[in-house]
């Protein structure tokens, strides 16, 4: 794979879409290149018919907070994923698609349990300290495949912080979003070189969001070549 940035807009064309699949189409036989471009096709009649959110305005409900992460395109938000704290003191990472059966998202309960879910399943279930006797900090999951095919738009107005991270960092193979959590009153002497060690990439920029007396949410954007 390269290290290339690779954009959406790349994988409309069969070039752009071959470098994401790892195929070297120099040395590819003709009779394989054709069921590679029979199957970019097929890809991309499925992209030109998928489903998109279009603008995203998640209600806004006294005593919760949220806070989005957008790409700028131009004078257009595209909403990547979001960050919502229940009143409760839950956590819930939604991620945005066309299809909202998928209803993707991570969530970090009272009692510690951080997993995943889409499709009424749950996935990848960690056990981190319960929210009520929270201390010091937790990392909630790095987050990748990033772009604006799901026709998500960002209103900032609903949210109460946007990360706005410009074109060629966030791509379908390339860049991440971490989030962490940070205790109240401890995020002055919160040790970003702990937290980084879960981090591939180079730190682009790092927005802290206190909520005092509830624990801070971090948002990290990071620029990286593909992990392979």
């Amino acid at each position: 794979m390269t290290s290339e940035f690779i954009s959406e807009d790349d994988l409309l064309t069969f070039e752009g879409w071959s470098k994401y699949q790892g195929a070297d189409l120099a040395t590819m036989p003709p009779n394989e290149l054709t069921i590679w471009k029979e199957c970019f096709e097929q890809a991309k009649r499925a992209h030109e018919t998928s489903p998109k959110v279009g603008l995203m305005k998640p209600r806004r409900i006294p005593g919760q907070d949220q806070y989005g992460v957008a790409i700028r395109d131009g004078s257009d938000l595209w909403l990547m994923l979001w960050v919502r704290c229940s009143r409760k003191g839950e956590i819930f990472i939604p991620y945005p698609r066309g299809d909202r059966s998928v209803d993707a998202h991570a969530s970090y309960h009272e009692d510690g349990t951080l997993h995943q879910k889409s499709y009424g399943h749950k996935s990848l279930p960690l056990q981190r300290q319960p929210l009520r006797t929270f201390k010091g900090s937790e990392h909630l999951g790095m987050y990748y495949g990033h772009g604006k095919s799901s026709g998500a738009v960002c209103d900032p107005n609903v949210f109460d912080g946007v990360v706005i991270v410009e074109p060629f960092i966030l791509g379908p193979v390339s860049g991440s979003v971490g989030i962490d959590l940070v205790e109240a009153g401890y995020e002055k002497t919160w040790s970003r070189g702990v937290a980084d060690r879960y981090y591939f990439g180079t730190v682009h920029e790092r927005e802290m969001f206190r909520r005092s007396p509830r624990p801070a949410v971090v948002i990290t954007t990071h620029s990286q070549g593909p992990l392979a």
